[in-house]
């Protein structure tokens, strides 16, 4: 059938723009039908059907994998199934919320699903909404990063961690104010802090309304949940014997650097740290600097001028730690610090290693682009646990007053170090004026010893519960918002799969997302063969013979695995018009 015989069909249709099966529709919504059956017939010049390429790759991702188990079963017309090949399809395709489907033709969509027609948007928020409550989206979520972190492919013991503001432009909740770098503003937001492997894929995602830092959430959540999931860890006797071997490596960036965290990580958990290098000093000496050539994760060879030496790192008042740091000297004389805990390693591998965070940041410029991420799934609000620790406003108060008496005391003290130069011969009203500096340094030095005294009788956290009510707000609600970040984390990691085959016949890496990116809007025609129990998708043919050598060598790879419709025992076989 032509598109514009299934056009009309689907105008012509009783119950509505393209529900040509009545019958099972009647039935389902008497429910004397569990769901409605995966049918595909022959159709030419589908739309988007290039997006049926990606189902091999979400599959191996995980879509499909532990749904039964841990997202609930749908009933009605549309399946489990159906509706998360429908957010796949429509993530693929940069379709970015569900209003954007009343702009596509609904029983397009529903061809590539072997159904008549995709759910309207209130539907498919519906279907969301029930398969995101009690927070199933985060706990199938989890069981999904423990499979991505045994994966063949991923290099487990490299983990990077940063956090991402979720911009909030709303008006049912004041959330507290984050700052953007990328903006360069506070503004209201919440933060999500995302682990990534070393290829910058994604493995799970941590929301936070009320923020406690990237320190303490490493310590609390992050680091503990590595501790759990990561495979094939030393074993203690490993460690043992070995007294430089870390369990794992995390890599963040300044926000982290603290030198008792570290010291933590590596005494308790034998965890290691790499770094920025918040408060480097005084510059090396150019002579310990040389070029090193330099591997990064994905084979790509970098020329690095580095030095290393080993430094103590922290405080008076806390025992020192011994940390390895790396500097880097760039063309314009700046040597940029690393510190690593990771004692067994070598100066040029911690910096391709923290250099390639980049990845990271990569990675959430092209979700922010292309996915979406901090959109909304829903409206609406809920309340916070009482029990729950927050920052005390009063304490929060008292250090900022101390950072601004801090800040008036270094200007008054700079001002001074004029007067303080030696030979110049100094008039009367110079002296007045530095008379006056010092007494007014005196009362600043007398300011910051009282707010000193106040902070530390003061809490610094208390319960929620105990807030005052000027000083509360609700959080957004969380559930639908974790179950369709897992599906774009999904397919993210799936359009990285085919883009990776698709670079082997290409000279750019950005190339090779463009080509996956054309691929999913590209017609198919659709032949099924049920005497093979085969499912042929025929693409139409592309822009340039180039790009079309480069897909036929990832149709290949496809029709290697073999892939079997989910729902269907159709195999799907890939090929050109």
């Amino acid at each position: 059938m032509s598109r514009g015989e299934r056009s009309a069909e689907d105008a012509a249709a009783p119950m509505g723009v393209g529900c040509t099966r009545p019958e099972e529709r009647a039935l389902a919504s008497l429910g004397m039908l569990e769901n409605a059956a995966t049918v595909f017939e022959q159709n030419n010049d589908i739309n988007h059907g290039g997006l049926l390429c990606a189902l091999p790759a979400l599959s191996e991702n995980g879509l499909f994998r532990s749904t039964s188990e841990r997202l609930p079963t749908l009933k009605g017309y549309y399946s489990t199934l159906h509706i998360l090949l429908v957010m796949a399809y429509m993530a693929l395709a940069r379709l970015k919320n569900p209003e954007r489907l009343s702009h596509e033709a609904p029983g397009e969509f529903g061809k590539l699903l072997g159904l008549d027609r995709i759910p309207e948007a209130r539907c498919l928020r519906k279907k969301l909404t029930m398969l995101s409550d009690d927070g199933q989206g985060g706990v199938w979520q989890e069981c999904l990063s423990k499979e991505w972190l045994a994966a063949p492919t991923t290099l487990s013991g490299l983990m990077y961690i940063d956090g991402h503001v979720q911009v909030y432009h709303g008006k049912q909740s004041k959330l507290p104010r984050k700052y953007l770098s990328r903006e360069r503003l506070c503004m209201h937001g919440i933060s999500n802090y995302w682990v990534n492997d070393i290829y910058g894929q994604p493995v799970f995602v941590i929301p936070k309304t009320v923020n406690p830092g990237l320190i303490e959430m490493l310590r609390s959540e992050i680091v503990p949940r590595l501790l759990s999931e990561i495979p094939n860890q030393p074993t203690p006797a490993v460690l043992a014997a070995d007294p430089y071997l870390p369990r794992f490596i995390i890599i963040f960036d300044r926000e982290g650097y603290s030198p008792e965290f570290f010291k933590e990580m590596w005494e308790e958990h034998r965890v290691s740290c790499i770094s920025y290098h918040k408060h480097p000093g005084s510059d090396w000496d150019l002579c310990e600097f040389e070029k090193v050539t330099v591997e990064m994760p994905r084979g790509e060879e970098v020329e690095l001028t580095l030095a290393e030496r080993g430094t103590f790192i922290g405080s008076s008042q806390s025992p020192l730690l011994w940390v390895r740091e790396t500097r880097k000297l760039t063309k314009s004389g700046h040597q940029t610090s690393i510190i690593s805990t990771a004692y067994d390693s070598l100066s040029w591998r911690d910096a391709g290693l923290l250099f390639a965070r980049w990845s990271q940041e990569n990675f959430f410029c092209y979700m922010m682009e292309h996915y979406d991420i901090d959109r909304l799934s829903e409206y609406g609000v809920c309340d916070f646990s009482d029990t729950m620790k927050v920052i005390n406003p009063t304490w929060r108060e008292l250090k900022r007053q101390l950072s601004s008496v801090q800040q008036k005391l270094r200007n008054r003290q700079a001002k001074m170090g004029v007067f303080m130069l030696p030979e110049g011969d100094f008039e009367m009203t110079d002296c007045n004026a530095s008379i006056a500096l010092l007494e007014e340094i005196d009362y600043l030095l007398y300011d910051i010893e009282q707010l000193k005294e106040k902070i530390k009788d003061t809490d610094h956290y208390m319960e929620w519960g105990r807030l005052p009510e000027a000083e509360k707000f609700h959080q957004l609600l969380p559930d639908k918002k974790r179950l369709v970040d897992t599906i774009k984390m999904i397919c993210y990691r799936a359009e990285t799969a085919l883009s990776n085959i698709l670079q082997e016949k290409l000279s750019h890496t950005q190339e090779s997302r463009a080509l996956a990116r054309e691929l999913f809007t590209t017609p198919a025609d659709l032949r099924p063969d049920l005497a093979k129990q085969e499912l042929h998708v025929l693409l139409h043919h592309l822009s340039n013979p180039r790009n079309e050598a480069a897909v036929e060598h990832l149709l290949k790879e496809l029709n290697s695995a073999e892939f079997i419709y989910p729902g269907t025992n159709l195999k799907l076989r890939y090929a050109f018009t």
